[in-house]
């Protein structure tokens, strides 16, 4: 509404204080969101009143508003209606709103999962493989540049939705692997947020039914969201891939997320554009969900589709899961080699999972105590609480059997 992000920011906090100091003598009310929201907006249309001479956007707004009684009355709604468009879902429309192509892509997933994903700077700061303090400073940055230039946020149309769209996936897939695997916490998955990524996913499915990335990250949110409820044990403990019943894997989630990934390689197929980063990452998960057991996963496929996927979307990440796959299709040896490569690199020098990931191969080849060090490294690293527990279990398991 307001068009500014600090301005937004701030009239939302003020909402908080004004709650915080009425609920208690008040009561909390029946529609706390919709309290919040007109607490919010009574303080817009008075931030608007104040500088309506200032910008020629907001004297517009204001002249429509009703100012009888300071609250959001029916014009108020109209002019929300007008600045929507035909996206269909506020929320996604925010994110298309702050993934302006002025900011670097880095910059706007940042700034977006931050301001409308909700995540703390620490979480994000985890997606990306870097500091709190850098992932802060690209935030306040952003803020400053978007400021300094003057832009008003819009939902984009047409041609400048398009060119945004690869950053919108990113941030809806960041925010869906939060809640697919917490960085930090008790919890091992936050499954509100995984819920919410899909359900962005599957609107704007419909929204770009041709899109091959776009369905493609449907795909992969949905064939992974099968597992959610696999990965943990009854008492919450970690439960690896390759050690999960599979009967409680969602095979609704399952079925979607094949059609959407058929729907999805035959639309790439056609463009001749085979090797899209979403797509190839739906296949391989499609390569785990077909698997009746573990034991009947198609390794060597899934190793084949990192090294295309190394090409299509280089990362040390993809590089580590590559290094997985071939441990698997290969024997542990052929991962031990492609880790050693990677953490001679040194990006990956705080991640958890590499640590973890030579650890498992070493355990396979035999190498125990070199493993248990590997697993209480990894261990030390982690910030979640029950992926800690099972690296040190593991790190036990390795004494247990020498």
């Amino acid at each position: 509404m307001v068009r500014n992000i600090d301005l937004a920011e701030e009239l939302a906090q003020d909402a908080l204080v004004t709650a915080l100091a009425e609920w208690p003598r008040t009561g909390v009310p029946a529609n706390p969101g919709a309290w919040l929201m007109a607490a919010a907006k009574r303080r817009a249309i008075d931030w608007v009143r104040r500088d309506r001479m200032r910008e020629r956007k907001h004297e517009e707004i204001a002249r429509t508003l009703d100012e009888s009684d300071g609250t959001a009355g029916p014009e108020l709604w109209a002019i929300e209606a007008a600045m929507d468009d035909d996206l269909g879902d506020e929320l996604l429309g925010l994110i298309f709103t702050a993934c302006h192509p002025m900011l670097s892509p880095d910059a706007r997933a940042a700034l977006t999962l931050r301001v409308v994903g909700g995540l703390t700077t620490d979480e994000i700061a985890r997606a990306f493989l870097t500091s709190e303090a850098a992932i802060a400073q690209r935030i306040v940055r952003a803020k400053k540049a978007i400021a300094k230039a003057g832009l008003t946020f819009e939902v984009p149309r047409g041609a400048e939705r398009a060119v945004r769209l690869p950053s919108v996936l990113e941030v809806i897939y960041l925010i869906f692997n939060e809640g697919y695997a917490a960085t930090a916490g008790e919890d091992l998955v936050r499954p509100a947020l995984a819920q919410e990524a899909q359900r962005l996913g599957r609107i704007l499915a419909g929204l770009m039914p041709e899109d091959a990335e776009v369905l493609g990250l449907l795909a992969l949110m949905e064939i992974q969201a099968s597992r959610l409820s696999a990965r943990t044990g009854p008492d919450g403990a970690f439960v690896p891939l390759t050690e999960q019943d599979r009967a409680r894997w969602d095979q609704l989630l399952i079925g979607r997320g094949l059609d959407a990934l058929a729907r999805a390689e035959a639309l790439a197929k056609a463009s001749g554009e085979c090797d899209g980063p979403y797509v190839l990452q739906a296949a391989l998960a499609a390569c785990h969900a077909r698997a009746r057991r573990a034991a009947d996963t198609d390794w060597p496929r899934i190793a084949a589709l990192y090294d295309r996927l190394r090409v299509a979307m280089p990362s040390p990440v993809v590089d580590l899961n590559r290094a997985i796959a071939h441990s698997m299709a290969y024997g542990p040896e052929a991962g031990l080699r492609l880790v050693d490569e990677i953490a001679n690199a040194g990006i990956l020098r705080d991640y958890a999972p590499l640590p973890a990931a030579k650890g498992d191969f070493l355990f396979r080849a035999g190498r125990l105590a070199e493993a248990r060090v590997e697993f209480k490294a990894a261990a030390a690293l982690t910030r979640n609480v029950r992926e800690r527990a099972f690296l040190l279990a593991r790190a036990d398991a390795c004494d247990r059997k020498q």
